[in-house]
């Protein structure tokens, strides 16, 4: 299965992401360092914040296969600017997070404006859209660097 790192603003979602992709029972705590194991990289909204910390992104992107880019869908500005992804040399796709709260269509279209091809909408603690994501992990190879 290729590696994720997960990045986005505090409060998106990203550890209770990961939880539900590991199949655990929700439960919550401020990822407080980058959390790195198996097949997920969680890492801290603050990264993402904070130009200072923002580097370590971009390090641990390289320990992944896949990078993720993650809007809540009731978000009232995207984080990401247009056609960032072409930064990376990794595949990015981008996950819509909370669909339960709001309509993700405009969360959807910031991600792509940002260069995501592929977009993935998830209730994370409904598991909704979670298996597509498993699924999109575990059928791609690896792309060779």
């Amino acid at each position: 299965m290729k590696k994720l790192i997960l990045i986005g603003r505090s409060g998106v979602g990203k550890t209770t992401l990961t939880q539900a992709l590991r199949g655990e029972k929700t439960h919550y705590h401020k990822t407080q360092y980058i959390n790195y194991d198996d097949f997920l990289i969680d890492t801290p909204g603050e990264y993402a914040e904070n130009v200072e910390l923002s580097s370590a992104l971009c390090l641990y992107s390289y320990e992944a296969d896949v990078v993720a880019l993650l809007i809540p869908a009731d978000a009232g500005y995207s984080p990401f600017p247009p056609n960032i992804t072409c930064m990376v040399n990794r595949e990015v796709i981008g996950i819509v997070t909370k669909i339960d709260k709001a309509d993700p269509s405009r969360a959807t279209e910031w991600l792509k404006l940002s260069g995501c091809e592929t977009v993935f909408c998830v209730d994370s603690k409904t598991g909704k859209g979670v298996n597509q994501i498993l699924e999109h992990l575990k059928n791609n190879k690896k792309q060779e660097k």
